[in-house]
């Protein structure tokens, strides 16, 4: 029988056209709709991946070809799907955390008149970033890629009466699009020197290809995971991407998008493991957006922004694992997982708090919550302790192994990767303290009038499956290499040796609890054992701007591309306009003066035409005579 892995892609695709399309009518069913299409994908998939657990690890692989989509020359790719050891990881993903996603946003958009159109944009969201995952080349990847930015813009900008929401949309959009240009130019080096764009097809032919080629393409990919998930340099859309609904951010930040660009390294691996210098550029990028995301979430106020600098260090920490090779890749993918159950529930328990708060985003307007909203404080609290690392949890175990891998790669260089990881997780310990002080614990700085209250059951029933997800997943997943044996073949299929620490492995893990704890410490002295300010004049200190300003990546973009490229764009205006029109123009105008005086000539008068032939006739006479006499 055949897989139908179609099947896991349309349904929610037919969810989001029934819900786009029916109409109001379809207002008082459409969130049930948009809730059972991605439940039963959800089932579907963990029903594949039961059939393919009992496989021997090399047969574990499903195939499906819809038919032919392009063939054109000597380029000829297949629509086909392909359910493997990675991508079934992300099916169940996206999939399990975004149906408890769409079942929170039931309670979460109760009242909001478009709920209808908001199930449908988010249908679309899952199957578009399926289509992604499941392709089996790279221009089905590339749909997928596509479908997943369009999906972000109709639902960042979903409030688009709001300007900020639609400047934010379109800051998302136009950024992605830089980083998609990169895919594109990718796979046409692939086609150009491939003669395929397959997954199977690259990746026989890399080992091979000549290493500048490899280097390029690799950079290339590059650039485009940097735009779908936030890397530096294309890292200043998901700040602002928080003025969409709640449900929006959990969704983009933990089961979709953001995670786009780490598939496709991870995917990729082939290409990157011939390429040893764009691999050094996952790297740095990773180990700098780190760092980046880090330092710019110690001093935001909105709690939704401190979120999202978190997500974009997260994000470094996966893809700085990528950057590491076969030894990377799989602990690159564990982060990933666990980060999906804890960063959803974080975001979901941000929601929470602000729909008990009038909408309220500024944590200095909160403080005392735990009594008030006790659900919402232990769920949360559960993925404080996960992103932080505190064993057991699964942030312990999925940080620490990508820690441990980058100071095992030896050298200057381990020593610097791993410095860089283990400073991001004391950095980490600090601010997400500080957002969980600043919001559950102290005295309450709310606005007048404002009553906190706990979310109703299908917002907080999200949220403590995640918890438990936040509590549990690390260690099913860790212990025992069972998610590094699992996705061996796709991951490390030449079975290449892992490093290892030259020292014992109790060592680093005390050197890393012990630098989380100091940043606990720090942020609980700094946020517990002080008043909050209220008056945000009063609370900015010189060295707080550069990160409150996102340490000024958008006047850097601004700086570097916005006005260089706005003064390119008008003097290619004016050499338009002066040279190329000047020159048509010129034409123009000489044909039409030319044609003026040339006009002359018929005045319509028959004595002037026979004086005219007269002329010419005796003209032709005489030159005739000339001629003969000589």
């Amino acid at each position: 029988m055949a897989p139908m892995l179609w099947l896991l892609i349309a349904l929610p695709l037919a969810g989001a056209v029934v819900l786009l399309l029916a109409g109001r009518r379809a207002d008082s069913w459409g969130h049930l709709v948009g809730c059972a299409t991605v439940l039963v994908s959800f089932g579907y998939g963990v029903w594949l991946f039961a059939g393919l657990l009992p496989r021997a690890a090399p047969e574990r692989v499903l195939h499906e070809t819809l038919g032919t989509w392009v063939k054109v020359a000597s380029l000829k790719v297949d629509f086909g799907l392909q359910l493997d050891a990675l991508s079934v990881c992300f099916v169940l993903l996206i999939t399990g955390v975004g149906a408890l996603i769409h079942l929170y946003s039931i309670g979460y958009m109760r009242d909001d008149p478009a709920r209808r159109r908001f199930f449908g944009y988010l249908n679309l969201f899952v199957a578009a970033m399926l289509l992604l995952i499941l392709a089996d080349n790279y221009l089905g990847l590339y749909f997928g890629w596509e479908g997943v930015g369009l999906a972000s813009y109709l639902l960042i900008g979903f409030w688009s009466h709001k300007p900020a929401a639609a400047t934010a949309a379109k800051k998302a959009f136009i950024v992605n699009r830089v980083g998609d240009v990169g895919l594109a130019l990718a796979l046409a080096l692939m086609f150009v020197h491939f003669g395929t764009i397959s997954y199977a097809g690259v990746f026989a032919k890399a080992p091979t290809a000549p290493r500048d080629t490899l280097t390029l393409i690799g950079l290339m990919l590059l650039l485009a995971a940097c735009g779908k998930s936030a890397q530096v340099p294309l890292q200043s859309w998901l700040g602002d991407a928080m003025e969409g609904p709640t449900p929006v951010s959990a969704l983009i930040h933990a089961a979709t998008m953001v995670t786009a660009g780490v598939y496709l390294i991870v995917r990729s691996g082939a290409v990157f493991d011939a390429a040893p210098a764009a691999r050094t550029a996952v790297l740095l990028v990773g180990a700098v957006t780190l760092l980046f995301g880090a330092i710019i979430g110690c001093a935001k106020d909105d709690i939704k922004k401190a979120l999202a600098a978190s997500t974009m260090s997260q994000i470094g920490y996966m893809v700085l694992a990528a950057g590491l090779g076969p030894a990377g890749y799989s602990v690159a993918i564990l982060h990933l997982l666990t980060h999906g159950f804890f960063k959803a529930g974080l975001f979901l328990g941000a929601g929470s708090v602000m729909h008990g708060m009038n909408d309220e985003t500024d944590m200095r307007r909160y403080g005392g919550l735990r009594t008030a909203m006790p659900i919402t404080f232990a769920t949360f609290g559960m993925g404080y302790l996960a992103i932080i690392g505190v064993p057991p949890l699964a942030g312990f175990f999925s940080k620490d192994a990508i820690i441990e891998v980058a100071y095992a790669t030896g050298g200057l260089g381990g020593v610097v990767l791993g410095t860089v990881t283990l400073l991001g997780a004391g950095i980490t310990a600090f601010y997400m303290t500080r957002v969980m002080v600043m919001t559950f614990f102290g005295a309450p700085r709310w606005r007048p009038g404002t009553r906190p209250h706990e979310s109703p059951g299908v917002m907080t029933a999200p949220m403590i499956v995640l918890a438990c997800g936040s509590l549990g997943a690390g260690a099913v997943l860790a212990i025992g290499d069972t998610l590094a044996d699992w996705l061996r073949p796709v991951t490390n299929p030449a079975d290449s040796p892992e490093p290892h620490l030259g020292w014992p492995g109790w060592v680093l893990t005390v050197m890393i609890l012990t630098v989380v704890a100091l940043g606990v410490a720090i942020g609980y002295h700094r946020y517990a054992r002080r008043p909050v300010k209220t008056i945000a004049s009063e609370w900015v200190s010189t060295a707080a701007v550069a990160a409150r300003r996102d340490l000024f990546g958008d006047s850097l973009n601004e700086a570097a591309f916005m006005r260089p490229g706005r003064r390119l764009s008008r003097m290619l205006v004016n050499v338009e306009r002066r040279r190329i029109d000047g020159a048509v123009e010129g034409v123009a105008r000489l044909i039409g003066a030319g044609s003026t005086h040339a006009r002359r000539l018929q005045t319509g008068f028959a004595r002037s035409y026979a004086l005219t032939l007269f002329v010419g006739t005796t003209g032709l006479l005489a030159g005739l005579f000339v001629a003969g006499l000589s």
